[in-house]
């Protein structure tokens, strides 16, 4: 099944025609700067339509990026409160723009505050705006990427469980050929970052656990053990990860804790997170919805046992690779049901 867009992925995982997570988007982003997808707001009847708009095919909150002046912010904001819309804004990597966001009203700040460290200014006025943050420290702002540390000091392409579900050509390029520095550097960049997430953790806002995209499934265990890097307890870091962004969403009364009457969304782990961090990566099942998976091959299973279709890369030789013994494989995989 081939699709096309975003859109289109989280029809056919809504209609059971695709496997998946549960997706929730903002739709196309209310973006400020000249491009194809401009969103020209100049007053409050060009945010209105604008909200409506996207309101319209099902979105609940909207990006607010790159408005550059805070009358343009601020009328979506208020159109966006009329419509009971929630609004996300890009950090952009501007410390004053940042604070400016802050001020405005937004739902939270996406991206972090690329100064460090910290002082009492910031944080209590962050603290007193009920203002969420979403540092993502993996695409880290003032310093090294996040992301460049777990490629430094793990061997990321030796992962077994991460290549049944990445073609290999993506995970070697990536990791093989390593971006060095001196971990200092790291101390002094998202780790110092991760530190400030966790003072205004301490302060009562809620901080979150947003991987950005950069790699898909390790990705968003790397930012977990980031924000524990910084000095989160681990039920601090895994609660960034599960209720507080669901609470982000406006969505805590359906998502990101387990009783009566929440979606069947969970997974289930060999090992306890809250021992060591890391062992938030040994996922052995994932239930979607009630229906539950084996992460070792994506099969179905419990009410259902249905087997996965090969991936696109395991089929017709597609993309030949080495695989961590340096031996080169091509071809489906023998653990594929067909």
């Amino acid at each position: 099944l081939h699709v096309r867009s975003r859109r289109q992925r989280q029809m056919c995982i809504r209609d059971s025609a695709m496997v998946g997570p549960r997706i929730f988007s903002t739709g196309i982003i209310l973006y400020g700067a000249d491009g194809d997808f401009k969103a020209t707001v100049n007053n409050m009847e060009d945010a209105r339509s604008a909200i409506l708009r996207t309101k319209a095919f099902g979105a609940f909150s909207v990006k607010s990026y790159n408005q550059p002046r805070r009358d343009q912010r601020q009328h979506v904001i208020k159109a966006s409160h009329e419509q009971q819309i929630q609004v996300v804004p890009e950090g952009g990597s501007t410390f004053f723009h940042n604070m400016s966001m802050i001020l405005d009203g937004h739902t939270g700040i996406e991206h972090n505050i690329p100064v460090a460290n910290l002082y009492q200014d910031v944080i209590k006025l962050w603290a007193a705006s009920k203002t969420a943050y979403t540092p993502t420290l993996i695409v880290n702002y003032g310093g090294l990427n996040g992301e460049y540390y777990w490629y430094q000091t793990t061997n990321v392409w030796e992962d077994k469980k991460l290549l049944k579900y990445t073609p290999r050509g993506i995970i070697d390029s990536r990791s093989r050929h390593r971006t060095m520095a001196p971990l200092k550097e790291y101390e002094n960049g998202h780790i110092l970052v991760s530190k400030d997430a966790k003072k205004l953790s301490d302060a009562g806002v809620k901080v979150n656990l947003g991987a950005h995209g950069q790699i898909q499934g390790i990705g968003a265990h790397w930012e977990l053990w980031m924000l524990a890097q910084g000095g989160m307890t681990n039920l601090e870091a895994l609660q960034a990860a599960t209720i507080n962004g669901a609470h982000y969403l406006g969505m805590e009364d359906q998502i990101g804790s387990l009783k009566e009457g929440m979606l069947a969304d969970l997974i289930v782990l060999d090992k306890n997170p809250l021992e060591d961090i890391q062992n938030s990566n040994s996922v052995r099942y994932t239930m979607i919805n009630g229906r539950l998976y084996d992460t070792e091959t994506m099969n179905e299973i419990g009410n259902y046992e249905k087997s996965r279709s090969a991936f696109y890369w395991e089929m017709n030789d597609y993309a030949p690779g080495f695989d961590w013994h340096g031996e080169t494989h091509t071809g489906c995989s023998c653990e594929v049901g067909h």
